[in-house]
């Protein structure tokens, strides 16, 4: 799941990417309102966590903007002004919760995970391909009766895979979407993928996640074969 975090303090932006890289999501940084404007126009992200005190153009004129333009993007706003006008000022503009500086990195999960679980409430909330099925507020894996038990980043790519079910997914788009850390070296990708297979194939005597040789990996509803 990719998030953007628009965040000009640069320390907190960081430790706020690898703390939620940690977690499984794909995260991309922005520092300050115009970029991040553009950044969320571009890309196509399942949450923003949205600073409202940014330099060039400040969160509630992002959040606004957004919304004007038909941007339904969930976003969690962040601001170290805990009055009761900045709470009402961010969510009349558009954003969908607020959280105070400085503030609990339990509680900022457990607000993204909300807001994912009030999207797939409309959306369908496990993606299945074949009988390998991902709930996605859960961060669950399960083949039929079994639960797999799997690292946050492998989830993250085997997330990509199901939504992108049936189609090549580069190793490129992999290792950014998964480990992002690691995609300066696209070689990396096939030990990551290695122990994926083994945890949601080779034990159950499967072959849905198959090479695409030359371009990377995909995900297929394998049961024709039986």
């Amino acid at each position: 799941m990719r998030i953007l975090v628009v965040e000009d303090e640069v320390d907190l932006a960081h430790t706020l990417h690898t703390r939620l890289t940690a977690e499984g999501y794909s995260v991309d940084l922005a520092h300050d309102g115009r970029q991040g404007l553009w950044m969320a126009r571009t890309g196509a992200y399942a949450l923003v966590v949205l600073d409202l005190m940014l330099p060039g153009l400040n969160g509630y004129k992002d959040c606004a903007q957004w919304r004007r333009e038909g941007n339904s993007t969930p976003i969690l706003a962040l601001t170290a002004k805990d009055g009761d006008f900045d709470q009402a000022e961010a969510l009349d503009t558009g954003a969908d919760d607020y959280l105070a500086k400085p503030f609990s990195y339990m509680v900022l999960v457990a607000r993204l995970r909300a807001l994912v679980r009030r999207v797939t409430a409309v959306a369908p909330p496990v993606l299945a391909v074949g009988g390998l099925s991902l709930d996605i507020a859960g961060r669950i894996c399960r083949r039929p009766g079994v639960r797999v038990e799997l690292t946050p980043r492998e989830f993250a790519a085997l997330e990509l895979l199901a939504r992108r079910a049936g189609q090549a997914v580069s190793k490129t788009d992999l290792l950014y979407h998964a480990w992002p850390d690691e995609a300066w070296n696209p070689n990396l990708v096939e030990a990551r993928v290695s122990a994926l297979r083994k945890k949601v194939d080779a034990a159950f005597h499967r072959q849905s996640l198959q090479t695409v040789r030359g371009t990377g990996y995909r995900l297929v509803d394998d049961r024709e074969r039986d």
